[in-house]
């Protein structure tokens, strides 16, 4: 395949690969806004593809690379998990892939499922899932459903920049508050205020809970790590409006990139008060998979003076290795960092007030409405 001065080689991944020049970078200009700085190949697949020069010393320039969204018809919504690490046993992606494009995403890796790189391709070729709202509507309508707080934005942000067209996450809030069931969603998306509508009576009703996540109140390093979410201050102002509101927001220092972000972890909870927050939550940084070499490789380019001294530190947190998947680790780490960083948060959190818990959402309240023609209880 031809395109300007590149051309693509395959080769099969059983076999010893035809020697050949180092493979071309992905220029920067053509990446522009985005994180990853590679295309790594899909671990599912038998073949590989790189990019080399053609010889032809032509001097064409490669357009930018450009999101593309996609269209799935899911048949259920609803994801249903065991995980003793996390406190919801459901939850719902009304995306696959992020354009938001956060270096240390973990959801990177679910791209190769769909035969897409977790790089590049994870932040520009997007999946839209516009029958959520619909197929949600008839899991919970099924016979037998018993409603428990469904969770969004664990893998991928529902409020990512295509949901203001696409408006997928809004229908699926929708169908939630007319059953009146509770959900707690996280992001990073400030278009989260749009729906504050329909989250003010949810949150009335102890229905709803947002969390919002800040990394690092530095414009600069935010920039250069998650590309395309909004910038610190105005997440910030997010909680306060969410808060005024009267919708319960918590703030979530995640993740803590040591030697990087881990200095500000008070200042950020500081501000996150200030702005509404009520309650704080931290996850260190964890790189499952082909996480672990495109952070690398971002490090080397964004912040290549102290590069070794983050993954130094990131592997002292897993065990000596990029990551420990195991249960009751992955999410803090482990070692003596691990343990002065949970010291370190747990004061701030007395002292700013963050530490309390907050109530279960209510599953009480949970009811089917009747659609049109329905039969109407007299009861």
């Amino acid at each position: 395949m031809v395109c300007s001065r590149f051309f693509q080689v395959f080769s099969f991944r059983s076999r010893v690969p035809v020697m050949q020049d180092a493979p071309i970078p992905i220029p920067a200009e053509r990446r522009r806004g985005r994180a990853a700085v590679d295309n790594p190949a899909v671990r599912f697949d038998r073949f590989t593809t790189e990019a080399v020069d053609d010889g032809w010393g032509r001097d064409e320039e490669l357009p930018p690379i450009r999101t593309e969204v996609s269209v799935e018809r899911p048949r259920k919504i609803i994801t249903r998990n065991t995980s003793p690490d996390i406190g919801f046993d459901r939850s719902i992606n009304p995306y696959r892939g992020c354009e938001h494009g956060c270096i240390y995403c973990f959801a990177r890796p679910s791209h190769a499922f769909l035969g897409l790189s977790p790089g590049l391709d994870f932040e520009t070729k997007l999946i839209a899932r516009p029958d959520a709202p619909r197929v949600l509507e008839d899991e919970l309508r099924a016979r037998g459903y018993v409603p428990q707080t469904i969770a969004i934005g664990t893998n991928t942000d529902p409020y990512q920049p295509i949901e203001g067209e696409r408006r997928v996450m809004r229908g699926v809030l929708e169908v939630l508050a007319a059953h009146r069931h509770p959900v707690s969603i996280v992001t990073k998306g400030t278009l989260i205020e749009r729906d504050i509508d329909l989250l003010a009576p949810m949150a009335a009703e102890g229905l709803v809970r947002v969390g919002i996540s800040v990394t690092t109140l530095d414009p600069r390093v935010s920039r250069a790590m998650e590309p395309r979410v909004p910038a610190p201050a105005r997440r910030l102002a997010a909680i306060r409006r969410l808060s005024e509101a009267g919708i319960p927001v918590r703030v979530m220092v995640s993740p803590v990139v040591p030697a990087l972000t881990d200095h500000e972890t008070e200042t950020i909870l500081a501000a996150g008060r200030d702005a509404g927050a009520v309650v704080a939550s931290a996850i260190v940084l964890r790189l499952p998979r082909e996480v672990a070499d495109l952070f690398r490789d971002w490090l080397e380019e964004h912040f290549p003076d102290r590069a070794k001294r983050i993954m130094g530190r990131v592997r002292e947190l897993h065990g000596g290795r990029d990551y420990d998947p195991e249960w009751g680790k992955r999410m803090t780490g482990q070692g003596e960092w691990a343990r002065l960083f949970r010291h370190r948060f747990e004061i701030a959190c007395r002292r700013l007030g963050l530490d309390r818990k907050l109530p279960p959402l209510r599953c009480d309240l949970f009811r089917v409405p009747p659609r049109a023609g329905d039969q109407l209880s007299l009861f």
